[in-house]
């Protein structure tokens, strides 16, 4: 269903077609009664044929739209035009991630600067027991001003697979008891089994987005979906410092919990994973992953509260012009190396990113 600029939908009047995917077209769209423009996405009427799938996906959709988070796209309206539903939300200017990674890998920075948005985003959601089921780079909106918008919440249970061969196709097939539903490169090893889906689900996907973007590269490649859905099984994904070297030892480690096999493995809350990347958002030049683990022996702790405790002592001591004999206090409470330390803004913890040895605890 193609529609002509000036065509009305509902009170919408259309301006431009702005793109077309799997699941519709999408155009540039003007509110006259307030003057505003939108945009408008037109699902398949396909879509609303089953009536307990298209109500649930509406509750879904109108659920996420109430939201009104930064990192989600915000919905204004859903509605049905000859049996064809859409969707109305805000207009947005800039490209997808998608279209950033072309040019390959981003900057550490940046790769975490989007990371932590789109943590933030899915948190939100979340809370509200929205997964969004087909997390991938096609559905992650970067605006003008860097700003990152999750796309097509609950378009996922009502996807259907493009003919012929796509970059990142999505599959759908019924199984027993599920449903494999997802787009291969990023599904995580439950969806591959058709099983029950929860946010760990999600986190796994952001994983494989956050390896790409670190590394241009994916975690889980095959020459089909077939073969890339067994690596997600079976295989490991490479050591991200090989593709990414100047990553620190925390991010390495981010990256690897979120792709845990086993949901219970992995980050149990996109807050969780949100707060981790905030805290050693601020250490992402530090000395490379493969650097530090060639000078570091295994079960090596360093003592960062030491260093601190000790510069607090000597500037104490010069103050009241004696001298006395530091205190030391272990903050940590595993082995391992620590790539950055600072002060909270409350100026009585310290906040510091660490990769532990598996080997050894403290």
């Amino acid at each position: 269903m193609n529609f002509s600029a000036g065509t009305r939908l509902g009170p919408y009047e259309i301006v431009a077609l702005l793109g077309v995917g799997g699941m519709g077209e999408v155009y540039r769209a003007r509110d006259p009664r307030i003057g505003r423009e939108v945009a408008i996405k037109v699902l398949p009427a396909s879509v609303s044929e089953n009536q307990d799938r298209f109500q649930r996906f509406q509750q879904e959709a109108r659920t996420a739209g109430m939201l009104n988070h930064p990192n989600l796209l915000m919905i204004h309206e859903l509605g049905l035009h000859k049996d064809a539903p859409y969707i109305v939300s805000e207009l947005l200017e800039g490209e997808t991630l998608r279209d950033r990674l072309r040019a390959g890998a981003l900057s550490v920075q940046r790769s975490v600067d989007y990371a932590m948005q789109i943590a933030q985003g899915l948190a939100a959601a979340h809370e509200k027991r929205i997964v969004h089921r087909d997390l991938k780079p096609e559905n992650l909106f970067v605006t003008k001003d860097s700003r990152v918008k999750i796309l097509d919440f609950g378009l996922a249970k009502l996807s259907v697979a493009e003919d012929g061969r796509s970059e990142s196709p999505t599959i759908r097939h019924a199984t027993a008891p599920g449903l494999v539903l997802g787009t291969a490169s990023y599904m995580s090893p439950e969806q591959v089994r058709g099983e029950q889906v929860d946010a760990r689900s999600d986190i796994f996907s952001f994983g494989s987005i956050f390896y790409e973007m670190l590394s241009g590269k994916r975690p889980f490649t095959g020459d089909s979906s077939v073969e890339i859905m067994n690596a997600i099984l079976k295989e490991d994904p490479k050591d991200i410092s090989e593709s990414a070297p100047n990553i620190t030892p925390a991010l390495g480690r981010i990256v690897r919990h979120c792709l845990e096999k086993h949901p219970e493995g992995r980050f149990q809350s996109a807050r969780d994973l949100a707060f981790d990347l905030e805290t050693i958002s601020g250490f992402t030049s530090t000395t490379p992953l493969r650097s530090i683990q060639r000078r570091i022996a295994p079960g090596l702790v360093v003592g960062i509260a030491l260093i601190v405790s000790a510069v607090l002592a000597f500037f104490g001591g010069r103050q009241t012009k004696k001298i006395s004999t530091p205190t030391f206090h272990r903050l940590t409470f595993r082995q391992g190396s620590i790539s950055g330390a600072r002060f909270a803004p409350d100026g009585q913890n310290i906040i510091y990113a660490a990769a532990w040895d598996q080997s050894g605890r403290g």
